[in-house]
């Protein structure tokens, strides 16, 4: 399982988007950035959080350190907002925290030192997990002293929005066209040869395990969690032997490349970061 830890203080909400995560100090000392049970779509955006952190942990691939937040009702009562205060109090209980990254810089302020291998890694593993969320728009991706960070994998795993049709989704190409690094020469071939081999059985049932079970939702609500994560685990490993539908076309896409589209400056850096350091400002 995840590190558990307690929330000891809300500390504020971040208002970028429908599911307002919250800012929380707990009682390990750390701050996090807290994805609700209860909000938009529910346990399972916190499933594909978990699942797609910890398989691109697995692959080398970095991402922010994930723990369960359990949080108590009592904390919303000093939120001003009632909309803030109903989430906290409907979320009460075992809540996903990723780790505050203070002082981290908007991609676009260091898109141009990624190189093509790991851009390459992070296409190929996006195409393999379907997340629709990394787009020049919206990377969801930071750089904390210096590192690229990879976060927000909730939009990931769209077909356990809709079990049935799970099947239709595991040859389905994937539109690598507005993904924020198909400008930086990503080497998917080598990316498929360095990575394809490691995605495992035992790998995904290892990051299968860390998802608490009442956070499973199968087509059935009495479905056993262990069946679900089977679910989950099937589902990728066919992805990956369907790689012969999907991977011509990333590496098409990739190959073509393009120009990059620069939003304006800190117009993708998540709110909970703050402004934007001053032009010419470095991290240490």
């Amino acid at each position: 399982m995840l590190p558990a830890v307690t929330a000891t203080r809300y500390v504020t909400p971040l208002r970028e988007g429908g599911s307002l995560p919250g800012l929380m100090e707990a009682d390990d000392l750390g701050t996090y950035v807290v994805k609700w049970r209860a909000a938009g779509q529910g346990v399972r955006v916190l499933v594909a959080e978990v699942v797609c952190g910890e398989l691109a942990r697995a692959l080398a691939l970095p991402v922010p350190a994930l723990v369960t937040v359990d949080v108590a009702p009592e904390l919303a009562v000093g939120e001003p907002d009632p909309e803030v205060q109903e989430l906290l109090q409907r979320s009460a209980g075992r809540n996903l925290g990723l780790d505050y990254l203070p002082g981290a810089l908007d991609f676009e302020a260091g898109a141009g030192t990624v190189g093509p291998e790991p851009a390459g890694r992070v296409l190929w593993f996006d195409a393999l997990v379907g997340n629709v969320d990394r787009s020049w728009r919206n990377p969801n991706m930071l750089f904390w002293h210096g590192r690229l960070q990879l976060i927000d994998h909730g939009a990931a795993l769209t077909f356990h929005h809709n079990w049935p049709g799970a099947p239709a989704a595991v040859a389905r190409p994937y539109d690598a066209s507005q993904h924020a690094l198909v400008e930086c020469s990503p080497d998917v071939p080598a990316a498929d040869t360095a990575l394809a081999g490691r995605v495992t059985r035992p790998l995904l049932e290892e990051v299968l395990r860390q998802v608490p079970d009442d956070w499973l939702e199968g087509p059935t609500p009495d479905e056993d969690p262990d069946d679900v994560r089977e679910r989950y685990v099937a589902q990728l490993l066919a992805r990956l032997a369907a790689r012969d539908a999907w991977l011509p076309g990333l590496v098409a896409a990739a190959a073509a490349g393009g120009s990059r589209r620069r939003a304006p400056r800190g117009e993708n850096r998540p709110a909970w970061l703050g402004p934007p350091p001053p032009e010419g400002i470095t991290q240490r």
